[in-house]
């Protein structure tokens, strides 16, 4: 399974807020929902995101194994 767990800390590690993604950089707040939710967002939104934060897609999100 897909974790954001990097995300939000690489978003507070630049400075950045959800507020700024959506009203600074046209995030949609339905992408923010859904990653607060845990559920899938494309690979175009992790792009924009990479764009945004100058990070790599690793300071984004991690795969945990959800069998264990």
């Amino acid at each position: 399974m897909i974790v954001y767990d990097p995300f939000w800390k690489t978003l507070k590690e630049k400075g950045e807020s959800t507020y700024t993604l959506i009203n600074k950089y046209g995030i949609s707040s339905a992408t923010i929902d859904r990653m607060r939710k845990g559920e899938g967002i494309t690979t175009q939104k992790l792009d924009d995101f990479c764009r945004i934060l100058h990070c790599d897609v690793a300071d984004l999100i991690r795969y945990v194994d959800d069998e264990k």
